[in-house]
């Protein structure tokens, strides 16, 4: 079906700016999430909080790994599986491991579930039965780091303690009816930089430099068919016009109105997220992911070889070319929507992203510095807002909590690139949201067709430097996020500075600040076009 240009432009535009801004908090690492609740520092109870693996085997048959947290008192367990022995498990009697064990705890690793005394008492019950290891299970699904409370002033427990969620405790429980369980734990290190970081900075500043030299790609005579492939050329189509009816210019006024909307949907998702408010989301990224390849895919054919049409029932004449491109990319989304949580499902989303960034970046405009430096700068404060100061009201971060997906029944947000932690023993995926693109990119953009249009080279223009910024802030932030211990981080708190500020001191520097903050790009056009004529 065709959409008239001006109702498919703002839906590609303002569906991208307006709901994948949510996940603009950017970077995220999966970290222990584990509670905080430090204790004393005495010198038997000052051991690092290191995440578990617990391998499992029920009836000799190995199961899926499940994961733990270490206490801060207690033996360390080795870092390599082959150093660590397996060990029969039984349940502590009673269950709560408060009292001496009526169960045979000797060589084996004893369960018991959380509550009824502190965490000392359960390990010294359990070493004082000859048991190896012991799990606590917790009564909620969080590692609650098990620290020594004041009393404990000296502590001989040589056995190693871990907690597991209460989901883990429940399947170790079912596994255990009638059936003979093994245990073998171990604590492998987490490396400092995982090659998907690489990877995914290379998408991220890729995207964006990508996007700025579309437009060498689709301009012109062929600008029609980069935003209505499905339907016949305009009749005003090659006159400029139409060009500049699918160019959404941002206002001052819209940039503020933007980031006040944005703010609402995201608390709007904070209170009433759930998997069909998720599968929304779903089925709108699909959508615009489907425009986005189309466009992607169409521009370079509908510059480069002459289309042939038909006439079709509720669609009317179309290209040939672009009906089957529609197809094949409808294909993709759908299969990618069925096959979301698998592990490759990932390469899907960054497509559909990619493409969807792509070609908002090409719908999207900033007319001059004075607008860049309103939105970015209303981003800067509702990304360190929403992450860093909305604890003090909902007593939680809100943005990672959207992002995250909690409360959605195991669905996930699909507005931001991720990609798999390849050397991570953990595995999880290192993310950035969409608006840590968008954003940055929209300034980019702009530097770029600025150095165009003044005839600038790399070195005496904004774009190479402003792209060289971004590189450097995406790294700041990964920095942010490993001395934070994989807290998530407001990315635009590091991009913001290198690409705005970037652009204000050369600005500066080279006397052309004014030029930039009061720049019209019709103005830049009808001067190029006199130009041409003498």
């Amino acid at each position: 079906m065709s959409f008239p240009p001006g109702i498919r432009r703002r839906f590609v535009v303002s569906f991208p700016l307006l709901l994948l801004v949510t996940s603009s908090f950017a970077v995220v690492a999966t970290a222990d999430g584990a509670s905080q609740d430090d204790g004393p520092e005495l010198p038997a109870c000052n051991n690092p909080f290191k995440l578990v693996k617990v391998k499992i085997w029920v009836d000799g048959v190995e199961g899926e790994d499940l994961s733990g947290i270490t206490a801060s008192f207690g033996a360390s367990l080795p870092e390599e599986a082959n150093k660590s022995s397996k060990l029969p498990t039984v349940f502590s009697n009673p269950l709560n491991g408060c009292s001496n064990s009526s169960s045979k705890l000797t060589g084996s690793v004893a369960l018991s579930i959380r509550g009824d005394c502190d965490f000392v008492t359960k390990a010294k019950v359990a070493q004082s039965g000859g048991a190896s290891a012991l799990l606590v299970i917790n009564d909620n699904e969080e590692l609650y780091k098990m620290v020594c409370s004041e009393n404990d002033t000296s502590l001989n427990i040589s056995i190693p303690v871990v907690m597991i969620p209460k989901s883990a405790g429940d399947a170790i429980n079912k596994s255990m009816e009638e059936k003979h369980v093994e245990f073998l734990l171990y604590a492998p290190t987490r490396p400092i930089v995982d090659f998907s970081v690489i990877f995914l900075w290379a998408l991220a500043v890729g995207t964006i430099v990508t996007a700025s030299l579309w437009q060498e790609f689709g301009t012109s005579e062929n600008s029609d068919e980069r935003y209505n492939e499905l339907s016949k050329e305009s009749p005003n189509a090659g006159t400029g016009d139409d060009d500049d009816k699918e160019i959404l210019d941002i206002s001052v006024k819209g940039a503020i109105v933007f980031v006040i909307t944005a703010s609402t949907f995201l608390v709007l998702l904070y209170f009433f997220m759930s998997a069909w408010f998720v599968w929304l989301l779903i089925v709108l990224f699909c959508i615009g992911g489907v425009q986005g390849m189309h466009t992607c895919i169409m521009t370079p054919i509908a510059r480069n070889c002459p289309q042939k049409t038909l006439n079709l029932p509720l669609f009317g004449e179309v290209s040939i070319v672009s009906f089957v491109v529609a197809l094949c990319c409808l294909i993709f989304a759908v299969v990618w929507a069925v096959n979301r949580r698998e592990s490759y499902s990932w390469v899907g989303q960054d497509i559909l992203g990619i493409c969807l960034m792509i070609t908002v970046l090409q719908l999207a405009r900033l007319p001059n510095i004075k607008v860049a430096t309103v939105l970015l700068c209303c981003a800067f404060v509702y990304d360190i807002f929403w992450v860093f100061l909305s604890p003090l009201i909902f007593h939680q971060s809100v943005m990672i909590v959207v992002a995250r997906g909690d409360n959605s029944g195991g669905e996930s947000i699909p507005m931001l690139l991720r990609v798999p932690r390849a050397f991570d023993p953990w595995g999880g995926y290192d993310m950035i949201g969409f608006g840590d693109i968008l954003f940055p990119g929209l300034l980019v953009a702009f530097a770029f067709r600025y150095d165009k249009a003044y005839k600038k080279h790399l070195a005496s223009g904004y774009f190479l430097w402003l792209i060289i910024g971004y590189g450097f802030g995406l790294l700041f932030t990964y920095l942010g996020l490993y001395l934070m211990n994989g807290h998530g981080q407001p990315a635009l708190l590091y991009l913001v500075p290198c690409t705005l500020g970037v652009t204000v001191i050369l600005g500066l520097v080279r006397g052309e600040l004014k030029e930039l903050w009061n720049y019209s790009p019709e103005l830049s056009s009808a001067t190029t076009n006199l130009t041409g004529e003498a």
